[in-house]
């Protein structure tokens, strides 16, 4: 509809303003009685060399638009004010007809690589691993619903020298049964008491140097370890990723890049890139105005740059892909920006399409989560304690639900994964399970309800959505019909910002216009204008759902 008024008003003023540019310019006033549209026409004064006042007179004359309905100015604004039947016919008749498909690119577009999650092998998934997992997941589905081929990529944390000290540990104190039994924990604690141990005893860490040497060297009994160490650190890691409903197409981590490191690192040697500083080489970045990439150490030993590097030059010949998105935290902007420079440098115009989504940390009671005293806030633990939350919850609200167990996992992995999602990426968010957890709010578990209370309608309703007459369907449905016709550009506006919190918020703001509408319309009442109202209610699930599955959440039919 942007589009369609934008065209309009292009040619209201005989087409010396472009329609993106016009279309860029409309704004949602802040107030209903101040139309659907609004234009600022002072923007315009300066390219048509006219007053602003002129310019709106000029559109008011000239538009003619079958869903503009009347045209108001005040002051150098033109307000528009849409034909409310005919866009509720239209935006219905248009999802009804698409169903889940609305809002999908039609166009079919090339591949985007999402690089996210990317835990460490034998170390706990934490909360700080949250949001790279979830953020990215919805960054890979909200591409899909563009259009583009997505394909996950797991960098596992698989290489380097805690590899040597695990391995040291495992033979002192480690024992079979116990890790296969629970690796992450057993891992964790036998790396914890390497470390306290190191204190006592120094030979410990060049122990561990050789150790890692060994495996290095692809040491037969040191590359079984590191392979069983992996092993069973993945599977805990799934068990946990098919919780959260995410899935990868590859889990090549830092050591899949080891063979593929040289030919980076040669070809960095003849292009005249290297330099030898410190007791390293290193890309020189001083007209960039930052400090030098270190590719690798005089020993040649090869760092985080040069694995990130070789696996970029990877991902373009395996998947010949539009673009590279690496989901990291944003305490790492420095390394991507270092490493896009250097694939610029080395003369790859593809260097343009590597792109560094941030994001901010998690917070509890304003501090940092992370590691204290031995502590660390694991991600199941948080999962766990949402899913008992939401099960109590059920118990005290709905006792004869049934499936109860697997609507509370939807709802409290669903809860966690929202609330996240729901802000803007790069502002860090408070975490509380108490919070997330509210059937009202800016929460999951409110647009999940809001869903299951429609669902219920049209199961009461038994299958009489029959023909639209497209009877009016009250004044109080017009903002739930404007946000529906808008899910389109919702979708695009998320993929071109890569930013899900666009789609988290949408889908707030609809579940709440639909809340409100359901206040004050009985929708079964048996007149003319039911079948109009439940193809409302109908649309309006399927698009709430369509929007928490771009999230990575259920929708549960019943709650």
């Amino acid at each position: 509809m942007n589009l369609q008024i934008a065209k309009s008003i292009a040619s209201a003023l005989n087409n010396q303003v472009e329609v993106e540019e016009i279309e860029k310019l409309l704004e949602k006033p802040k107030h209903v009685d101040l139309g659907d549209f609004s234009l600022p026409c002072f923007k315009l004064a300066k390219k048509l060399g006219q007053s602003p006042q002129l310019i709106a007179s000029n559109i008011q004359k000239n538009l003619t638009c079958d869903v503009i309905q009347s045209i108001e100015i005040v002051g150098g604004y033109v307000n528009l004010f849409l034909n409310q039947h005919i866009i509720t016919q239209q935006v219905l008749k248009q999802i009804l007809k698409e169903q889940h498909l609305y809002g999908t690119s039609l166009t079919r577009k090339g591949n985007v690589v999402f690089d996210f999650s990317s835990p460490n092998i034998a170390k706990p998934f934490s909360m700080g691993h949250l949001r790279s997992t979830v953020i990215g997941n919805a960054l890979a589905n909200i591409a899909e619903k563009n259009g583009y081929n997505a394909i996950r990529i797991n960098h596992l944390g698989d290489w380097g020298t805690q590899f040597g000290k695990l391995i040291v540990a495992y033979k002192r104190w480690g024992h079979q049964q116990t890790i296969e039994a629970a690796p992450i924990e057993e891992l964790l604690k036998i790396y914890v008491k390497f470390h306290e141990e190191a204190e006592r005893d120094t030979t410990l860490i060049e122990q561990a140097r050789v150790a890692f040497k060994a495996l290095e060297d692809k040491d037969e009994e040191a590359l079984a370890l590191w392979h069983w160490f992996r092993e069973v650190s993945l599977e805990e890691f799934k068990t946990l990723y098919q919780l959260l409903g995410i899935q990868f197409d590859a889990y090549d981590g830092e050591a899949f890049y080891n063979d593929k490191m040289h030919t980076v690192v040669n070809e960095l040697q003849e292009k005249g890139l290297l330099t030898l500083s410190e007791g390293a080489y290193v890309v020189e970045l001083e007209k960039e105005e930052m400090p030098p990439c270190i590719i690798t150490k005089t020993d040649g030993a090869t760092l985080y740059a040069t694995r990130d590097l070789a696996a970029a030059f990877y991902r373009i010949q395996q998947y010949h892909p539009e673009k590279i998105v690496y989901v990291v935290g944003h305490e790492q902007t420095l390394h991507f920006k270092q490493l896009f420079n250097v694939v610029e440098k080395m003369g790859y115009d593809w260097a343009s399409n590597l792109c560094h989504v941030a994001f901010g940390m998690i917070l509890k009671e304003g501090k940092k989560m992370s590691t204290r005293k031995g502590k660390i806030v694991l991600l199941n633990d948080v999962l766990t304690e949402a899913i008992a939350t939401a099960k109590q919850n059920i118990e005290m609200k709905n006792p004869n639900l049934q499936n109860k167990e697997e609507v509370a996992k939807q709802v409290g992995v669903g809860a966690v994964i929202f609330n996240d999602l729901k802000n803007y990426r790069l502002h860090d968010i408070e975490f509380s399970i108490e919070q997330m957890m509210q059937f009202e709010g800016e929460t999951g578990p409110y647009i999940q309800y809001t869903y299951a209370r429609i669902f219920s309608i049209l199961e009461k309703a038994n299958g009489q959505l029959g023909e639209m007459t497209y009877q009016p369907v009250g004044v109080q449905a017009w903002p739930v019909i404007l946000l529906l016709e808008q899910y389109p550009r919702v979708i695009t506006i998320a993929y071109e910002q890569a930013d899900p919190s666009v789609v988290a918020k949408y889908a707030l703001q609809l579940a709440r216009s639909f809340n409100k509408y359901y206040a004050t319309n009985k929708i079964l009442s048996n007149d003319d204008g039911q079948s109009s109202r439940l193809a409302l209610c109908h649309c309006v699930a399927m698009i709430l759902e369509d929007s928490l599955a771009l999230l990575g959440i259920n929708a549960p039919k019943n709650m």
